[in-house]
């Protein structure tokens, strides 16, 4: 057993070692919380729209690569493009990412964004799916598609967009609001293809076959489909895929009811969109941006995206998830993307006089 040693005078701290204890504490804690607050040497401020975890499991791996550290702000387009504006020139801002060409065009017009250079993204990304001037850089793409239900419509009766707004959909077409994205893009791919006046008649051809009046999201639109509300919807091919795939077996058995189909595959293609990104006007670290876009567009990145998100890649040669591929390959609209920003206010329009609220 060992012997305990009394605590003589001797083994308590002088008041000049207590002292130096005292003015040590405050500057070991004032280290610490430095070191806590100082992060990365280099980073990357970014603006997102998008809220998927897959987004952030990517950042973080960026870091883990390079050690540039990403900052990332969320909110819907609008508010981050009114942000921008906001700030101007002193704005933290490097890099915007959104969904829908309309909006990258949009954050281009107004001064948001600046050119880049990438030797990398211009040979990865098709040609089409990125700003011609280099403004911004397609991400992801996804196929607006009609999701038709199994048991009272045959494939053989779809054929276009176009067939849409004839009598025998009377009664059984659904979709979301004419203020949407989306829609805008679709109906401005088709002012491109068909003329203003064709697709404003298309338009008007379509309110009056509707099953409802114009509400929800694309899952809505979907689940109506399943339910019976009506038979055919206007939406995006990943949120097919994502009910499909949901955790709740309620919703996959829903959705088991429905199928995809991609118009116009004997003309022009299936209208096709992009989530993208484009590095802000006044990035203070300009190049950090570039480089994490770079990453988004890799191999890597892509395969994330697909397989988690069931969006398709913009890098060809990417394998797309087991959902995406059961429904085959389609030919896409090789439209170049930033002519649905440019007519974003003629489709505007269209909806408008055609009574598509």
């Amino acid at each position: 057993m060992k012997s305990r040693i009394p605590r003589t005078a001797s083994h308590f701290p002088s008041s000049r070692v207590r002292a130096a204890r005292r003015w040590r504490l405050p500057l070991l804690a004032s280290l610490l919380v430095g070191a806590c607050q100082a992060g990365p040497r280099e980073v990357v401020n970014v603006y997102s729209h998008r809220h998927y975890d897959a987004d952030q499991l990517l950042f973080d791996r960026f870091e883990e690569l390079t050690g540039i550290g990403v900052r990332v702000v969320t909110a819907s387009a609008d508010e981050l493009i009114t942000r921008l504006e906001r700030e101007g020139e002193t704005s933290p801002a490097d890099l915007l990412i959104t969904v829908d060409a309309g909006r990258l065009h949009r954050a281009k017009e107004r001064g948001l964004l600046q050119p880049v250079g990438s030797p990398e993204l211009s040979s990865v990304i098709p040609e089409n799916l990125r700003d011609p001037e280099g403004y911004w850089f397609g991400l992801t793409q996804r196929a607006r598609i009609l999701a038709y239900a199994k048991d009272r419509v045959r494939p053989e009766e779809l054929s276009t967009y176009e067939a849409l707004a004839g009598p025998e959909w009377a009664g059984r077409v659904l979709a979301r609001s004419s203020e949407n994205i989306y829609n805008l893009s679709l109906l401005a791919s088709m002012i491109a293809a068909n003329g203003a006046e064709v697709a404003e008649e298309w338009a008007a051809g379509v309110v009056s076959n509707m099953a409802r009046p114009p509400q929800g999201n694309d899952s809505d639109q979907v689940l109506d489909v399943a339910a019976g509300v009506g038979d055919v919807a206007i939406v995006n091919t990943y949120y097919v895929a994502r009910l499909l795939n949901d955790g709740d077996p309620a919703a996959r058995e829903l959705a088991s009811g429905v199928d995809v189909f991609f118009p116009n595959q004997d003309g022009r293609g299936a209208h096709v969109n992009v989530s993208g990104a484009g590095v802000t006007a006044h990035a203070p670290n300009a190049g950090n941006a570039v480089r994490l876009i770079e990453f988004l567009v890799s191999e890597e990145a892509q395969a994330v995206f697909a397989e988690t998100i069931f969006e398709y890649p913009v890098r060809p040669g990417v394998p797309w998830a087991e959902t995406l591929h059961s429904w085959g390959r389609f030919r896409p609209d090789p439209l170049n993307l930033q002519r649905l920003g440019e007519l974003n206010s003629d489709a505007v329009m269209a909806f408008d006089r055609a009574g598509w609220r």
